[in-house]
């Protein structure tokens, strides 16, 4: 498979948080969607590329060795500065539904070992979230 470009590698962070537990719901799906289209870190991707990204995700996850190349391919495309950004965003896909599953919450701890987050900002970024997605 060919290199991501940092934004791609963003688009499969979340579709692989995603598809973690082996459901991609529409909260999910549409936050990816929203995502993508209003966030300044997207200028200037088409939005409309965003359904193809996630099947080339979901096709490389789908190799022998896919995860951990995907896995690597994302670490390699997203440069520090982004690495936060990247955690954020695939928090959001996990909570955006309300209910976070083991599966998803494994992901989100391979994941900032990966990306190298620490310890507060993770924090941060999971209260964040939190808060970002209550409810009355």
């Amino acid at each position: 498979m060919k290199q991501p470009t940092a934004q791609e590698a963003l688009i499969y962070l979340m579709v692989m948080v995603s598809a973690s537990d082996r459901e991609m719901g529409d909260p999910e799906l549409s936050r990816i969607g929203f995502v993508v289209s209003n966030l300044p870190v997207f200028e200037g991707f088409q939005a409309s590329r965003t359904l193809d990204v996630a099947r080339e995700c979901q096709e490389w996850l789908q190799r022998e060795n896919g995860f951990q190349e995907i896995l690597d391919a994302v670490a390699a495309a997203i440069p520090e500065r982004l690495r936060e950004t990247a955690y954020l965003l695939a928090v959001d896909v996990a909570v955006v539904d309300l209910h976070v599953e083991p599966e998803e919450l494994r992901m989100l701890h391979i994941l900032r070992d990966k990306l190298e987050i620490g310890r507060d900002a993770v924090s941060a970024i999971q209260r964040a979230a939190k808060a970002r997605f209550l409810r009355l």
